[in-house]
């Protein structure tokens, strides 16, 4: 006889038989096997001991990993070869044969200059094979010459970066030690005194005498490595004030007064870059070497031996040799009006013969003590109309003004200069010093 259940009773009776398996089953499992297990259950009987490892940072040097690799940093000798800079280590022959042919327009070995930074990367082994060799001719700009496997030449630069400074400062005895003092660049001092060489003796400057300063400086690696443009100067000279502004009429920066007139004469004032003038102009002067009274018609300079000597103007060499009174002397012919003569040189420069054709500040010899001389100097001598005169005391026409199409312009840059230097204090007593950035 069959029993006919209702509808629902149907479905539940399954459900019912499902779960009770379920629960069989898991009572089933956990008398056998845990689901949770206790502490130590799974514990490892030998213990694993903890090492910590030291991970190096790499010392990279020029773009190399140096880590493990001997670094020698030293100066190129005098009169040394770039392959004498190998010497001690090892380079393979193939690599010397690529060095020994490699083309000039990739890197020129005769321009290799004395006292110029190196560094040499080498293996720290009894063979020392060489890894890299690195040459600076500049704070700028590096070569790497690679040599491990086979040579490759890189041709590098340093990033410049140009800020703008201020300074300003107070004469309380020369310029030269107010410069010294302050720790201002000899190229700062001399673009200084280049500008305002005709406006200023500045061989007879007076305790008191002021200045300020607007300037680039340009620097790698945050260390100064030169001067860029003057932007502006104020230079107070017995209780005189003169302005210096850089202005471009469209042939390039030149310096203006406050009225405009150009500060930029035909000839440079200085035959060096600015340094201590050790005998003046003098009609009765006695002659150390001779012993007797006579007229010395030029102006001493001294400064140490192998100092450059820059032409004062364009203008075409007349004479360029040696002779026993002057030793080594050049004689510049600038225009109808001006010559120039520079004497006692240690040697004139590469280049310089009778009959070319030189600029103004290009370097013509280097100071020396050749012919009647006692010590290093420079005997600057200058003449006008074939007559020689006193060269720190001649009267030069001024060059062109702003011209009139370009005052309005002019006048602006001048006025926001002006503000600018208004701001910088002058210091309040000698030991101060007052050097700001931007």
């Amino acid at each position: 006889m069959k029993i006919k259940l209702p509808a629902s009773k149907k479905i539940l009776l399954p459900l019912f038989i499902s779960i009770s398996i379920l629960l069989g089953s898991f009572f089933a499992i956990g008398y056998y096997t845990p689901l949770f297990s206790k502490a130590g259950d799974y514990a490892v009987e030998a213990d694993t001991a903890r090492v910590e490892i030291e991970v190096k940072k790499p010392i990279v040097l020029y773009g190399m990993i140096v880590n493990d690799l001997l670094v020698v940093q030293d100066e190129v000798k005098r009169n040394q070869l770039f392959l004498d800079l190998f010497n001690g280590v090892h380079v393979p022959a193939k690599i010397f044969q690529q060095l020994n042919t490699l083309p000039k327009k990739t890197f020129d070995f005769r321009k290799v200059g004395a006292y110029k930074k190196y560094t040499l990367i080498h293996e720290n082994d009894s063979l020392k094979t060489a890894h890299a060799l690195v040459y600076e001719p500049n704070s700028i700009d590096y070569i790497i010459f690679h040599l491990k496997d086979s040579l490759q030449v890189e041709i590098c630069q340093r990033e410049v970066i140009t800020e703008e400074k201020t300074i300003s400062g107070r004469i309380e005895s020369s310029l030269s030690e107010t410069i010294e003092e302050m720790d201002i660049s000899n190229e700062l001092t001399n673009k200084f005194v280049d500008i305002f060489g005709w406006q200023v003796d500045f061989q007879r400057l007076q305790k008191g005498d002021q200045f300020k300063l607007i300037y680039e400086e340009n620097s790698v690696e945050g260390k100064p490595i030169s001067v860029g443009k003057i932007l502006a100067i104020y230079f107070e000279h017995f209780e005189k004030g003169y302005y210096a502004f850089p202005f471009d009429q469209g042939d390039g920066i030149d310096y203006f007064d406050a009225e405009g007139k150009s500060l930029r004469k035909a000839l440079l004032k200085y035959p060096i870059e600015f340094t201590r003038i050790s005998s003046r102009y003098n009609l009765n002067r006695f002659h150390p070497v001779a012993k007797v009274f006579r007229a010395h018609l030029g102006t001493d300079f001294a400064a140490p031996t192998g100092t450059p000597i820059r032409s004062v103007g364009d203008g075409t060499i007349e004479e360029a040799k040696y002779t026993a009174n002057n030793g080594n002397y050049v004689k510049v012919h600038h225009n109808g009006t001006y010559t120039t003569g520079y004497l006692h040189m240690s040697k004139i420069a590469a280049g310089i013969t009778a009959g070319t054709r030189v600029k103004q500040g290009q370097t013509i010899g280097y100071v020396g003590s050749t012919g009647l001389a006692t010590g290093p100097h420079l005997c600057y001598r200058f003449w006008r109309n074939g007559v020689q005169i006193d060269a720190l005391r001649v009267e030069l026409p001024p060059s062109q003004p702003v011209n009139l199409e370009y005052v309005a312009a002019f006048e602006k840059v001048k006025e926001a200069s002006i503000k600018r230097l208004n701001l910088i204090p002058f210091p309040t007593s000698k030991s101060e010093v007052l050097v700001a950035g931007n």
